[in-house]
């Protein structure tokens, strides 16, 4: 899996020239997912097409009803990213559960933050601890190397999704740190 982030105030940000661009060289089979936050109609078209999307992340304050018409206009596979600081906050699953082909669990973002995720910060992974739902999902928040083994025992997550883990400055993905992230990941 690879994303391509269209969220203007996020230091990850492509075009859609870098999206069409950066799609092209990515290898047939990987699925490309591009993260949006509560875009509207015509962004979602843009983003699909200049992407070659095959997932939409919505990572904003979109509904059930909303991700269950993303999905059903735009024909792509559709996560609900699901940001988690308390228990509580796994009510949302079920509405989620019904119309996402996808969820992504991640952190709520600290107050000040001027984005709603790609902040560095992990929640409590015992939140998530023995619980299973029906549809695939994915932990985000805060991993690295250093610690995505403790998340994945801890929640029993099949996959991770990582982006500031990987980075030697906010924005800049390190190559040796993406290899150690992989190799970390390939040994759980």
């Amino acid at each position: 899996m690879v994303g391509f982030n269209f969220f203007a105030n996020s230091p990850r940000f492509v075009t859609w020239d870098q999206a069409a661009s950066f799609s092209a060289r990515v290898s047939p089979g990987v699925e490309r997912f591009g993260v949006m936050v509560d875009p509207d109609d015509d962004f979602l078209g843009q983003a699909i097409t200049a992407g070659n999307l095959s997932v939409v992340q919505l990572h904003g304050s979109e509904d059930a009803q909303r991700v269950a018409a993303v999905r059903d206009q735009f024909g792509v596979k559709v996560m609900k990213v699901i940001r988690i600081s308390e228990p509580s906050d796994l009510e949302q699953v079920p509405a989620f559960e019904a119309v996402a082909d996808l969820l992504m669990f991640d952190a709520k973002p600290p107050k000040d933050a001027t984005r709603p995720g790609g902040n560095a910060v992990a929640f409590d992974w015992r939140i998530l601890a023995g619980k299973s739902w029906k549809r695939p999902w994915l932990l985000s928040g805060g991993l690295d190397a250093r610690n995505v083994r403790q998340a994945v025992e801890i929640t029993g997550a099949g996959f991770v999704d990582v982006a500031s883990g990987v980075e030697n400055a906010t924005g800049a993905k390190d190559p040796a740190l993406i290899r150690e992230f992989l190799e970390e990941v390939g040994s759980i």
